[in-house]
């Protein structure tokens, strides 16, 4: 059963040895990741699933290793206890890096999911993480849309602002079905990073009836970077 879940984005500038010079414009995104990962452990929940995107759908019940090298710095991370394990996709690595700074003591797994997953596996996905009796929360990570500012990753589309606003109201009101309901073509076209991971949320918090609130909503680099706790 899911009895919590965090939803944080990953950009890599979260690592302060990324941002280097501009490690501190992240402070508050940081300090709301903080808190939403401590809100997990809070739960007491047997086991914690990190959910995000990589090149395909990879599933890392036994944990694995990433590293931010490609980036240009030596920093790297463990997901869960097991063994040297698979290679992380960046959003999973992220999280293992947030999950080192908090206090969550209970074991570790991760699912990564293609950006291209469909709709209906993802929300499948989830369900199956959440059936049985074993006590899971969920850190979910994603980005908006990367398409926020003339300056974004992704240029500037006027579609962007409404979609994350429509995101940023269904992470905050637990609107499982808004989740659900998210059209993979136009995420795709906006750059968004989250929508398969929201999805698998959705699926998984689906008839839990957990509260959620918005904790963190903002484009510092012309991409939404939401953070939520559901409990």
């Amino acid at each position: 059963m899911l009895v919590a879940a965090a939803v944080c984005p990953h950009p890599p500038l979260l690592v302060p040895e990324l941002a280097a010079g501009a490690a501190g414009e992240l402070d508050v995104l940081r300090a709301a990741c903080d808190a939403a990962v401590a809100s997990l452990a809070a739960a007491r929940p047997d086991r914690v699933v990190v959910v995000g995107t990589g090149p395909e759908s990879v599933d890392y019940a036994s944990g694995g290793t990433g590293s931010f090298a490609p980036l240009g710095v030596d920093v790297t991370v463990r997901l869960g206890a097991g063994g040297a394990g698979k290679p992380l996709p960046l959003s999973l690595s992220v999280a293992a890096w947030l999950l080192a700074r908090g206090t969550v003591e209970v074991p570790v797994s991760g699912l990564a999911v293609a950006p291209d997953a469909d709709a209906a596996d993802c929300l499948a996905s989830g369900a199956e993480l959440a059936a049985g009796d074993e006590r899971i929360a969920l850190l979910v990570m994603g980005d908006g849309s990367a398409c926020r500012t003339e300056k974004a990753p992704g240029y500037l589309d006027d579609r962007a602002a409404a979609y994350d606003a429509a995101v940023a109201a269904a992470l905050g009101g637990g609107d499982v079905q808004a989740l659900a309901g998210l059209d993979p073509e136009l995420s795709d076209e906006l750059w968004v990073g989250g929508r398969a991971a929201w999805q698998v949320l959705a699926g998984a918090a689906d008839g839990a009836g957990l509260a959620a609130r918005l904790t963190y909503d903002d484009a510092p680099y012309g991409v939404g970077y939401f953070v939520a706790e559901w409990h």
